[in-house]
């Protein structure tokens, strides 16, 4: 087991955790989508209501869940340790200084440390704003198709109507953005599927991805905020 712990720790074991964690939360931002687009559902909140319920009541899902929690955590320390041996070693001496290239891509992988922060800082207030109050019981309850649930539309739509929440959001879903712009197509260089006839499919997807899954996450804060 020790060849295992060292490999674990060594700078390829660190990129290896970042990218089959990051692979595995774009399963889940893909999930967690899904669900919340029902918030756009013109039915009360009927049906995003139930996708909670179940989300929260499902075994299976409720262990899975505290798994993406987990690889959350570890995602962020791996990040914010490979960030700092990144700066050590631009630091020392022995450094090469590289020249940087402009565009997306590159201004991305320079500042996945701070986009990744944010993302984090964004999560946590998120999961206070809903999370926690949905676990603590500070949201009222209804019944739908005979099933009593706790009216998480009414906690979302009243989030939306404030301003600054709406735009610390959109905010958010912007950093996600560019933080996958370079992570998706990252995690899989990482894991060595590099191979001239996939990888502009896998470069198009990553930024199809990067650019589609958070422009819908933020369309919801704003359609809750100008529409509703």
């Amino acid at each position: 087991m020790n060849w295992f712990t060292r490999f674990l720790t060594s700078s390829i074991g660190k990129k290896l955790i970042m990218s089959l964690t990051g692979l595995f939360l774009c399963l889940f931002l893909i999930v967690h989508l899904a669900g919340n687009l029902q918030l756009l559902l013109d039915d009360g909140g009927n049906a995003f209501n139930l996708y909670a319920y179940t989300m929260t009541h499902n075994p299976l899902i409720k262990a899975v869940s505290y798994g993406t929690y987990f690889f959350i955590i570890l995602h962020a320390i791996q990040g914010i340790v490979l960030a700092l041996q990144n700066r050590k070693a631009r630091n020392s001496k022995y450094a090469v200084k590289v020249t940087r290239t402009t565009g997306t891509s590159s201004f991305a992988a320079r500042q996945m440390a701070l986009l990744g922060s944010l993302i984090l800082i964004f999560l946590g207030i998120h999961m206070g704003d809903f999370w926690w109050k949905m676990k603590s019981n500070q949201t009222n309850t209804l019944t739908i198709e005979g099933i009593e649930v706790q009216d998480l539309y009414e906690k979302v739509a009243a989030s939306f109507s404030v301003e600054w929440i709406v735009a610390f959001y959109v905010v958010a879903m912007i950093g996600l953005c560019f933080h996958l712009l370079h992570g998706f197509q990252s995690a899989f260089q990482t894991l060595g599927l590099n191979h001239k006839k996939y990888t502009p499919f896998i470069q198009l997807l990553g930024k199809g991805f990067a650019i589609l899954v958070p422009t819908l996450f933020a369309l919801i804060p704003l359609y809750f905020y100008f529409v509703k």
